[in-house]
């Protein structure tokens, strides 16, 4: 079976590990800050804070901006660790609806929905397109929250002509297998902030901080609670590695995405997701709607060995959701309509042109049985 993602790990990336595993240091050492300044030179940002997921950014972000009794504005359309993060920390995620063109959440939506509850905007960049950031951040501006960008899915990507990291006040990354460089499981918040960055160092290490008395190196107290949240020196030394391959990734993910929208532009029954002129998608996702059938034609694909997925159930559909904050089916009539409509299809760089092209001839060959 064809997966829809996988890793791309070489030689390199595992000497670069077991240098590590021979070395004194396997925890919090050398590697996990090196990993944090050379991800922080690449988004163009001056700080850098490495998790242990992507999911743990998110719930850092989140409790940094401090949002117990608050709302978050996010999309419905994003895997439900962006607005779980919200819940963790005691504030309610309200649900934007998306756009047809982009998928990202719609800012028309956001503006209904602000109040004077509103503390925080998560925008999602959708399958590594980004959302619109400058609109968002003008809203932010407007009615006093902070924007924490969820770009687990945009490694790499840029809007208007810089990276992706640098735009919102917080932006978080997840370094899963699945995504544009890897450290196992692994995630980075990057700020500008430095009062954020601070609060996000001692937040990943049960609030910890050290140092505050001098003389006494024995004095750590813990000023907030904190999770542990540390990722491991070996995972960095990987991302490390990884990250020195970014562009290639990245590089090869598009040239596949091409390859798939030249071959579906003209087919009537899907409807492919065009990259707007002023971003630089990644495409950790390559997603297509089918307007009837989609049903049938995932399970015809699946039975030809395509690994085909979909992403995702709208978050306001999730019966946990449904029953602790009252959402139903009709709350975001376009993120639902697209999930009745979407398959992923297999992407990533270490896919063969022979894989690509079965992708497409599967394709074709189950449209023509509509």
């Amino acid at each position: 079976m064809l997966p829809y993602g996988h890793q791309s790990i070489d030689e390199d990336d595992i000497s670069a590990v077991v240098e590590v595993l021979r070395s004194d240091w396997i925890t919090q050492g050398s590697k996990v800050d090196e990993f944090e300044s050379e991800l922080a030179k690449y988004c163009g940002v001056k700080y850098a804070v490495a998790m242990s997921s992507g999911t743990a950014g998110l719930h850092a972000a989140c409790s940094v901006v401090g949002l117990k009794g608050f709302e978050a504005i996010t999309t419905p359309l994003t895997f439900a660790a962006t607005s779980n993060a919200v819940v963790y920390c005691g504030g309610k995620p309200i649900f934007a609806d998306i756009k047809d063109d982009t998928l990202n959440i719609d800012t028309r939506e956001i503006k209904k929905n602000i109040t004077m509850m509103t503390k925080a905007i998560i925008p999602v960049d959708f399958a590594g397109q980004p959302a619109d950031m400058d609109e968002i951040m003008k809203i932010a501006h407007d009615n006093d929250c902070v924007v924490i960008e969820d770009a687990c899915h945009a490694l790499g990507a840029e809007y208007r002509g810089r990276k992706v990291g640098g735009i919102a006040d917080m932006t978080v990354f997840s370094f899963h297998p699945v995504k544009h460089i890897t450290t196992g499981e692994g995630g980075m918040v990057v700020t500008n902030n430095k009062k954020y960055y601070k609060r996000l160092k001692e937040f990943r290490s049960h609030g910890i901080v050290r140092g505050t008395r001098i003389g006494e190196p024995w004095y750590n107290p813990i000023v907030e609670l904190g999770y542990n949240y540390r990722i491991t020196d070996f995972q960095c030394a990987l991302g490390i590695s990884q990250l020195n391959k970014l562009d290639k990734f990245i590089l090869r993910r598009r040239e596949i995405a091409e390859r798939y929208n030249k071959a579906f532009a003209n087919i009537d029954n899907i409807i492919i997701l065009v990259e707007k002129e002023h971003n630089r998608s990644v495409y950790h996702l390559y997603v297509i709607q089918f307007k009837i059938g989609r049903d049938e034609i995932f399970k015809r694909l699946r039975a030809n060995n395509i690994g085909v997925q979909v992403h995702y159930l709208p978050v306001h559909l999730h019966p946990f959701y449904q029953k602790n904050f009252g959402y139903k089916k009709g709350d975001c009539l376009i993120a639902e309509r697209y999930y009745q409509q979407a398959i992923t299809l297999p992407l990533f760089p270490s896919m063969r042109e022979e894989d690509v092209e079965d992708v497409i001839k599967s394709i074709a060959k189950v449209v023509g049985y509509y």
